[in-house]
């Protein structure tokens, strides 16, 4: 996916204005603090804008081809626990980058995305695979797919969201099924840095946000995301690092009733 720095705009992009380039700011006596529930609101808002008119075009030619030995090899171990014929979700799909490793597979494909100009191209190149356009906050599949792949994509979900992403996974897995997804690493400094300029710039940031630059990547500590995984009751299979990030195959486990 595209970098955290990326900030490449082709010539003649109309820049963003009004409540789309700066959230509203909530004012109390003398002080000013930017409302987050706001500002999240249009972070996510910006972000799909951001990959309808700026990524998408040019994303098969920019990252469709780029090396990334780790993710292949974890997305063949995640195949190769499923028999042919089974149905695969490929959430936040993009434009489709690992479907023919699937389809050779012989597996049935749904691929959703919050981005329409992400599916409309991975729609030209596979029309006979069945997309949806919906968040992954959203998803409501329940007990519908053998297996689940989120690629280079939680780095945009909020933390307050995370804990929804991964129970909205759990459920629309059959029992035993399993997930495979990455969460993307940086360098401990950038971060402080990244969450202290944000603080200086007045966003309601938590440490580990990345929002300073326009768009908008989260690094939550992967202790973290592990417990997250657990309350969302996945077991955790495999893991390993590589292509600066951390990957994560998991299964679905009873949710036990309190």
């Amino acid at each position: 996916m595209p970098s955290r720095v990326e900030t490449f705009t082709p010539p003649n992009t109309p820049q963003p204005i009004g409540p789309l380039a700066q959230p509203r700011v909530s004012t109390s006596g003398k002080d000013q603090k930017m409302d987050r529930s706001v500002w999240l609101k249009e972070k996510r808002r910006l972000t799909e804008e951001r990959m309808d008119t700026l990524f998408a075009p040019l994303y098969d030619e920019k990252w469709g081809n780029y090396s990334n030995a780790t993710h292949q090899l974890f997305i063949q171990k995640f195949l190769n626990l499923f028999p042919r014929s089974s149905r695969i979700l490929d959430a936040a799909c993009g434009t489709g980058k690992y479907w023919p490793m699937l389809l050779a597979k012989g597996h049935t494909i749904v691929g959703i995305d919050q981005s329409h100009g992400m599916l409309s191209r991975a729609k030209a190149k596979f029309p006979t695979v069945e997309i949806e356009k919906v968040g992954l906050q959203e998803m409501l599949f329940q007990e519908a797919f053998d297996g689940i792949m989120c690629v280079d994509a939680m780095e945009n979900v909020f933390p307050e969201d995370w804990p929804v992403v991964l129970h909205n996974f759990h459920r629309a897995l059959k029992p035993d099924g399993y997930v495979y997804f990455t969460v993307e690493l940086a360098d401990a400094n950038e971060i402080r840095a990244a969450f202290e300029k944000g603080q200086q710039m007045g966003f309601p940031v938590v440490y580990g946000e990345w929002a300073h630059e326009g768009g908008y990547h989260y690094y939550p500590e992967i202790e973290q995301v592990k417990e997250w995984v657990r309350l969302a009751h996945l077991h955790l299979v495999d893991e390993t690092v590589g292509d600066e990030y951390h990957h994560f195959l998991v299964q679905k486990q009873a949710a036990h009733p309190l």
